[in-house]
């Protein structure tokens, strides 16, 4: 609600002294029956009509909060990752990945040339993952890892393992 002006206090005020209702004096000033009636009382204890002071955080006060590093340029580092927590933005790590060697190629291409003349049934029941783990989200917005073999239903030994991927024949 918007606070009332200082010249509506006093006509309120010399209104409810006259002996109006104050729920008509609410409406002849356009504001809330409440309003009213805590005007009358804090003039009734203090003597006065001025409106109470403003506690709330001010306005720079909310500039800065926003914009931390124009208005105070030395915060700190846990304040820098707060803000950026509060922005909805997280750090992650990079994911660290096997430099390839002239070994690893030769073993790459050596399994193309072997597999050269699978058909599409048979590439479709392969999965290919450098990962040991998957991850899963559910409905409730949840993740749970699950493993290869859980996942598959098979045994180890369906498993086949090559040097730059893993082959999951299911």
């Amino acid at each position: 609600m918007p606070m009332v002006p200082a010249h509506l206090r006093e006509r309120a005020l010399g209104m409810v002294q006259r002996g109006m209702r104050i729920a008509d004096v609410a409406r002849a000033i356009n504001c809330n029956v409440r309003t009213v009636s805590r005007l009358r009382q804090r003039y009734r204890e203090t003597g006065r009509t001025a409106d109470r002071p403003r506690t709330g955080t001010g306005l720079q006060q909310q500039t800065a909060r926003v914009t931390p590093g124009v208005h105070n340029p030395s915060i700190s580092a846990q304040t820098f990752r707060n803000s950026l927590r509060d922005a909805g933005l997280r750090a992650c790590r990079p994911v660290v990945r096997q430099v390839l060697t002239r070994h690893h190629r030769q073993q790459r291409r050596l399994w193309a040339q072997t597999h050269l003349c699978w058909t599409r049934q048979d590439w479709q029941k392969v999965l290919f993952t450098d990962e040991s783990w998957f991850c899963l989200t559910r409905g409730d917005g949840r993740t749970r890892a699950i493993s290869m073999l859980y996942i598959t239903g098979m045994t180890s030994s369906s498993l086949m393992w090559y040097p730059s991927c893993r082959l999951i024949l299911t």
